[in-house]
């Protein structure tokens, strides 16, 4: 049902790793954390420069959905524009 030896093991590993973070000085603290923090920014960059280049395409074919379809895309959003008035009038 349930180990105790698993949670005693990381029970362990949090004392230990919590008196080496309290023994250490604050300089090398401070760039442990600053180099932690570069390190994820550079994933988050890329993620973002893709999410924007995605969006960017998509911008597209939407814009060319509504000249296409001009009347229809009018429709539509003056139904979602009624459907979110009756939502937030219930709240």
């Amino acid at each position: 049902m349930f180990k105790s030896g698993g949670l005693g093991d990381e029970l362990q590993a949090l004392k230990s790793e919590m008196s080496r973070l309290l023994n250490m000085p604050a300089d090398d603290m401070l760039e442990a954390a600053k180099s932690r923090s570069e390190a994820l920014a550079e994933p988050i960059k890329t993620t973002l420069r893709e999410l924007g280049e995605t969006l960017s395409e998509e911008e597209e074919h939407v814009e060319r959905l509504i000249a296409e379809r001009p009347i229809a895309a009018l429709a539509s959003a003056f139904a979602l524009g009624i459907a979110i008035g009756f939502m937030l009038r219930r709240h």
